[in-house]
């Protein structure tokens, strides 16, 4: 090959590598590639606060909730919170002999994943209930906090909390600056979430709505606690998080975020207003993350998506095309 055919091809590398650094290198969104979701983001928070437009949105009405699992940081091959709670099983497991023999304990015991899994969302509750139960608040938060300082998950080899998705709080802090008052509304646990969450995201503890078992307040001789009770008080999932959104918030938000099927009830709630958008982060991207939708046991996304393709103001971002970075 001759030295200008060489010249040419440096010079096409050269700019085809500068395009590629340009679609990412932006001072706005800077880990979002040019395309159809920045685009949406971008033009909805224009809308929203130009103030000659009719699409205004006063700002005490900018309210923007986010799906966690899925949505904020990964979820497969399962919950994190989940990874936790086997955990804890392992640990508590001397103070539990009886597990030894009684499933799903025995599943999580004897590392059988495979076995835990089937017993299906009972097993799952069960295991939840024994390990995040029985604890004042403060004690559950500092476990959790211990959990996550030495905690790494399997895949990736690397903390849980090292894999929240930097485009979604890049789009988190974008939405706080224009005046969007930003809520996680997850179906994880309220108290896992918020002992690390508010630091991560920017997200106070009070935004943070989630499932939750009951509480019991305690005088305890002028030592007041709170415990975590073995109960259900609420599930914040589908149906779920529209009547917890309402209870809590007291608004309909303008701006939904979710990546799953039990999503889809806030987005529809979000959406049925004018002036309103839905966004769901659809996980196309096998090799920096995870490849999965219909089929998946955690993060199924069938229904959602289908109604995305339908509607105007619902949009499906496609982490492999849309995303310079994943974490």
């Amino acid at each position: 090959m001759n030295k200008k055919k060489i010249c040419a091809l440096t010079v096409l590398s050269s700019l085809s590598f500068s395009a590629m650094a340009l679609d990412c290198d932006q001072n706005l969104l800077p880990s979002w590639k040019d395309g159809t979701s920045k685009t949406a983001i971008v033009n909805y928070v224009k809308q929203s606060t130009n103030t000659s437009q009719k699409t205004f949105i006063p700002k005490q009405d900018r309210i923007a909730v986010f799906d966690n699992d899925g949505t904020l940081w990964s979820e497969q091959p399962y919950y994190f919170q989940v990874a936790f709670a086997l955990d804890q099983v392992k640990s508590m497991a001397k103070e539990h002999p009886e597990w030894k023999t009684q499933e799903p304990f025995k599943s999580v015991l004897n590392n059988d994943i495979k076995g835990v899994f089937a017993g299906g969302e009972k097993a799952l509750l069960d295991i939840v209930m024994a390990t995040h139960s029985g604890m004042t608040i403060e004690e559950y938060e500092q476990t959790v906090t211990q959990w996550l300082k030495v905690a790494k998950d399997p895949h990736f080899d690397t903390a849980y909390t090292e894999l929240t998705y930097k485009p979604m709080r890049e789009m988190i802090t974008y939405l706080q600056d224009n005046g969007f008052k930003t809520y996680i509304v997850s179906g994880g646990g309220v108290d896992f979430m918020r002992a690390w969450a508010p630091e991560v995201y920017g997200i106070p503890e009070e935004q943070i709505i989630g499932s939750a078992l009951k509480y019991k307040y305690d005088y305890n001789n002028g030592n007041p606690t709170v415990t975590k009770q073995g109960e259900i008080l609420t599930i914040d999932d589908k149906a779920g998080k529209v009547e917890n959104i309402q209870h809590i918030i007291g608004k309909k938000p303008v701006l939904a975020i979710g990546n799953s099927d039990g999503d889809q009830a806030m987005m529809q709630w979000a959406t049925s207003q004018p002036n309103s958008m839905a966004m769901i982060v659809h996980h196309t991207d096998k090799d920096r993350e995870w490849k999965y939708d219909r089929k998946s046991n955690f993060g199924h996304l069938d229904k959602a998506m289908d109604e995305a393709n339908q509607r105007d103001n619902w949009h499906l971002i496609d982490m492999k095309s849309e995303w310079c970075t994943v974490y």
